[in-house]
């Protein structure tokens, strides 16, 4: 990973991405630091022995790594440079801020949720766009918080909005109708990929309250939960629903809703617009 020619197009997006939340006292300290190192390099200094083979990539990958863990509030410059067993203050090397080490993560997750060339089919080409996305952000929950609204946060965000437009670029659409489009199938994918990162953490939650009990422990528990559902006599639908047997979270149906929601929107855009 380099850092490209037009860097400087994404530098007044970095404050919405977390300076504005942040310490003002660390952000400060994070500015005086880098500007320390680039007086340094200008003057022909190198980093540290340890960081001299110490790659962008590198840095990127540990970061992403850590918050796919433990979420972006674990990520800080002292937190990264622990990870990859070298001085704080060589990360400036290679990166100005956390907010900059943010918006590199949040491209790694962009690349993973790549566009597809515009094939002249748009609904094959939002449909794996979606698919993409939602596949990215299972990998990387902490990115839902970040992505999917403002403007492109970076080259791969950037092109990829490029691609999407130029996928219906051949329908007759006005702009307006465009971003429409492109802004419904996008909320359905983050609120699809939400509720999927929320069942998984409530399954995982259910998991480790139930780990004392046996599986026949389990059972009961659920029997007797059906039980005064049915008797209460108040809830005769969601009775129904379970007497049918079907969990609406069950994981193995996660691809199976997620496509049937996904239908449900490309074939409500196509009936809209008639094409």
């Amino acid at each position: 990973m380099n850092k490209g020619e037009d860097d400087d197009l994404w530098v007044p997006l970095r404050p919405f991405l977390g300076a504005n939340v942040r310490d003002r006292h660390d952000v400060r300290r994070e500015a005086q630091i880098a500007e320390h190192v680039t007086r340094h390099r200008e003057h022909g200094g190198r980093p540290g022995r340890r960081a001299r083979g110490l790659e962008l990539a590198d840095i990127v990958t540990a970061a992403v790594t850590v918050a796919d863990a433990e979420g972006t509030d674990a990520i800080s410059m002292r937190r990264i440079a622990r990870e990859l067993t070298v001085g704080t203050m060589s990360l400036y090397w290679y990166v100005e801020s956390k907010d900059e080490l943010l918006q590199l993560m949040l491209e790694k997750v962009q690349a993973e949720a790549e566009a597809p060339e515009p094939s002249g089919e748009w609904r094959a080409d939002l449909r794996g766009y979606a698919r993409n996305v939602r596949t990215a952000l299972l990998q990387h929950p902490w990115a839902i918080d970040f992505l999917g609204v403002g403007p492109p946060s970076g080259p791969n965000d950037a092109s990829n909005a490029e691609r999407l437009i130029a996928a219906l670029d051949g329908i007759g659409l006005d702009p307006r109708t465009t971003m429409q489009v492109l802004m419904t199938v996008g909320t359905y994918v983050m609120g699809a990929a939400l509720r999927e990162i929320q069942e998984i953490r409530w399954q995982r939650a259910a998991a480790e309250a139930t780990a004392s009990m046996t599986e026949a422990e389990i059972v009961e528990f659920e029997a007797e939960f059906s039980r005064r559902l049915h008797d209460s006599g108040r809830y005769p639908h969601i009775a129904k629903i379970l007497d049918a047997g079907i969990d609406p979270d069950a994981p193995e149906t996660r691809n199976e809703r997620f496509e049937f929601g996904l239908n449900c929107v490309l074939d409500g855009i196509a009936a809209r617009l008639r094409c």
